[in-house]
């Protein structure tokens, strides 16, 4: 494609190694699309006539039709990458006229758009599947009904919350994922073609009409920022490494609460393996899979940054080595989210052994100061007069419904017999009675305000189908 200006031909090793078809040909569809966009303005700019554009479209049809069909056809020793691979098909296809197509633009800006296509693809699918894991918490949450367990602070029993409250903690962050990766689609949804090399194309091509025929919103304002701009990677990927994170913390949390000392979570068996040594071992593999692949997504975003930190304008080959981490990060999430599903359909939660837990361990004791705060004791006070009656207990082996009224009130006279009530656990529960607490009736509302968002959700990946 640029051999004119050299006397020598590349060595052979170094060919080899600089090509990268083997891993960018997965953005053929992509490159065949922006093609036929730039076909259509070559021949709305006078370059090509409307039998050449027909031949033209038809041979890139052609190729994407081989390439559906046999694996084979792209295997390709000669193609630098999926430009050139094109253009060899292209060419061999319909002859010189295959040439042509290249006329006003660069690798630079085909490169550009190849990708932001396809980070916008990943991005609905992701959206996508983000959702199904969103609608599977939340059925899980409807599931479990009034049914609580404890929750945790350093991991510590603090509180007894609903397990649907528990639940739709992680479809909170999950939904801001969501988000986030919207954000990321409109800034990325701008179009390169017609950028050039660096300097704009040196043809009068409608750029507007490009970037309509590939559903961008707009031309990228800049030539020297759309042909080496990688922001749109670098974002996609961050906003992987933190639905990682995400999926890395329930992992964790599944793990510790299937663990025998917990034992509130019993490991489906189609997602764990045995030990090869003790025939008594589950273990939960895809959730420390989940756990271990979070540190590959972080550390694709962390090779992406080191990347370009230190590039001058515009583009270097360096950029180059900024798809396949993109890629794996990608494809890694792509595969991890089905799975996740298929586990949280298929889990069991010992919902007798979470509730049993849910009323020991003075994880009623915050409900119990409230009682006396409600009584004109002043918070201070009365987190004392709890905290020294915590004491007791220990010193007795007992929960604070044990201590008799008597002993109670030679701490605070503000005590009275309905302070047994305050520490049932029903009423533990209902006292946490504002939006976002784990009161039942306000879980019930969090549970169809979720599922409105999750609706939008779709209704939003739908629009980009």
């Amino acid at each position: 494609m640029w051999s004119g200006r050299f006397r020598q031909p590349l060595d052979p090793e170094f060919e080899r190694w600089q090509r990268s078809f083997d891993f960018d040909r997965r953005l053929l569809r992509y490159e065949l699309a922006a093609s036929g966009a730039h076909a259509r303005a070559l021949k709305n700019a006078g370059v090509l006539t409307a039998d050449e554009l027909i031949t033209i479209l038809d041979g890139l049809k052609r190729i994407g039709e081989r390439a559906a069909a046999s694996l084979s056809y792209l295997e390709d020793d000669e193609a630098e990458d999926v430009h050139h691979f094109v253009e060899k098909q292209l060419a061999a296809l319909i002859g010189d006229l295959g040439y042509k197509l290249h006329s006003g633009r660069s690798r630079n800006e085909q490169i550009a758009t190849d990708l932001r296509l396809y980070v916008r693809a990943a991005i609905d699918q992701l959206r996508h599947e983000l959702a199904e894991v969103c609608v599977t918490f939340t059925d899980r949450a409807e599931q479990a009904a009034d049914a609580a367990m404890p929750a945790y602070t350093h991991l510590q029993r603090a509180e007894p919350v609903l397990v649907a409250h528990w639940l739709l903690a992680f479809v909170e962050m999950f939904l801001r994922d969501a988000d986030r990766l919207a954000d990321c689609r409109k800034r990325l949804n701008v179009c390169p073609l017609g950028s050039g090399a660096v300097a704009g194309a040196t043809l009068p091509l409608d750029r507007g009409f490009m970037a309509e025929t590939l559903e961008f919103d707009a031309p990228t304002a800049n030539s020297i920022d759309a042909t080496s701009d990688r922001d749109f990677v670098i974002e996609f990927v961050g906003v992987l490494s933190l639905l990682a994170v995400h999926l890395s913390r329930w992992a964790e949390e599944m793990i510790i609460l299937s663990s025998e000392q917990y034992g509130f979570v019993a490991l489906p068996e189609p997602y764990s393996t045995g030990s090869s040594a003790m025939p008594q071992k589950k273990n939960p593999d895809l959730l420390e899979l989940v756990r271990g692949k979070t540190g590959r997504v972080i550390g694709a975003a962390t090779s992406l940054l080191i990347t370009v930190k230190g590039l001058p304008l515009a583009y270097n080959k360096d950029l180059q080595e900024t798809q396949e981490p993109l890629f794996d990060a990608s494809d890694t999430l792509l595969q991890m989210l089905p799975l996740v599903v298929g586990w949280m359909k298929a889990v069991v939660f010992d919902s007798d052994r979470m509730q049993q837990a849910a009323q020991s361990g003075f994880m009623n004791a915050w409900s119990a100061a409230t009682y006396l705060v409600l009584r004109g004791v002043p918070s201070r006070l009365a987190h004392e007069r709890i905290g020294k009656a915590v004491q007791i207990c220990i010193e007795k082996g007992c929960e604070l419904q044990d201590l008799p009224l008597e002993e109670l009130q030679s701490l605070s006279p503000a005590f009275d017999q309905d302070f047994y009530q305050s520490l049932k656990l029903s009423s533990v529960l209902a006292i946490h009675d504002v939006p976002g607490g784990t009161a039942p009736a306000r879980v019930r509302q969090a549970i169809s305000v979720t599922r409105k968002r999750i609706d939008s959700l779709r209704e939003e990946v739908h629009a980009h189908a």
